[in-house]
């Protein structure tokens, strides 16, 4: 909680430092002048609708990967796989020092998984039917340790909270940059003027899509350090064995786009910065040399 308190305070810190510096440099002012722009409320805009759409679908995460996947939740296991699942779960979640996540199965030829929910001790994961009929239980068992330790990072709130930022200084740049190209350039005087909603809709897509590659970028890093959890939980060589047989079967994935992010096994795209998902030999070769002993390098005497 306090680590969640710390990002949130963090990232109102940087609209604060970023409002008191336009104001240092006149800039509002200048705006207000020329456009009658008020940048503060503009801000304070931009923050509500960047930070409360990305919370909102954070707190219905849950409902809304079920209804995407058609996840069915094992209420009581109703066979030996089920009572696998659950308890390999349980144990992880226990050694995580998480609640016990809701489990949950959806019927997909993919091998995949994935976790989500707005709180770590109000989470859920999922697997696919294809990842229980093609990997073994040691396997299956790393994936599951894999987002066991997503739960355990609040890479989910991390991610929302990423999101939020980029997502406010879209809609606040991109409607500063259509304030100055209506009344500045095209000397427009009366309201919001032609160029005002072209400029602020082209901005918006070209912010929007650099703002993508920040939050691809996390998420890329985040599933390094969800794997070292998942070979921490289960075991490194199972977790290695399980990417290797993700590289086996390696095909998009299917799973809905706003829950891609939070699979084992991701799509990416036409260029790696807007891959969701590192390569899988990145991960395994990370994975691999984390668990390489230290070289120490001889002390030289004088």
């Amino acid at each position: 909680m306090k680590r969640i308190f710390l990002l949130v305070a963090t990232n109102f810190a940087v609209l604060f430092v970023l409002s008191i510096t336009m104001q240092l440099l006149g800039v509002d002012r200048m705006l207000a002048q020329e456009t009658g722009l008020n940048l503060q409320g503009l801000l304070l805009m931009a923050a509500i609708f960047g930070f409360g759409g990305s919370f909102i679908s954070l707190l219905i995460s849950k409902w809304m990967a079920k209804m995407a996947t058609g996840a069915q939740v094992i209420e009581v296991p109703s066979n030996p796989t089920e009572r696998w699942l659950v308890d390999t779960i349980k144990r992880q979640a226990e050694k995580a020092g998480i609640g016990m996540p809701e489990v949950a199965v959806y019927d997909a030829p993919e091998i995949n998984a994935f976790a989500t929910g707005w709180n770590r001790n109000a989470s859920l994961v999922a697997v696919s039917t294809g990842l229980l009929s093609n990997m073994t239980q040691e396997e299956a068992e790393a994936v599951l340790g894999h987002e066991v330790t997503h739960i355990a990072n609040g890479d989910m709130v991390t991610l929302t909270l990423i999101q939020g930022v980029v997502n406010t200084f879209v809609i606040f740049l991109s409607r500063v940059v259509g304030f100055i190209v209506d009344r500045v350039l095209l000397k427009n005087e009366r309201g919001y003027g032609i160029g005002y909603m072209l400029t602020t809709f082209v901005a918006q897509i070209v912010l929007g899509i650099l703002a993508s590659m920040i939050v691809m970028w996390f998420s890329r890093w985040r599933e390094f350090r969800a794997d070292a959890g998942g070979a921490a939980l289960a075991g490194r060589e199972k977790m290695v064995a399980a990417l290797e047989r993700l590289k086996l079967n390696q095909e998009q994935s299917q799973l809905p786009a706003q829950i891609s992010a939070f699979g084992i096994s991701g799509g990416g795209g036409l260029m790696r910065l807007f891959m969701s998902h590192p390569p899988l030999d990145e991960r395994i070769a990370a994975l691999r040399e984390a668990g390489q002993p230290q070289r120490v390098s001889p002390v030289r005497r004088a």
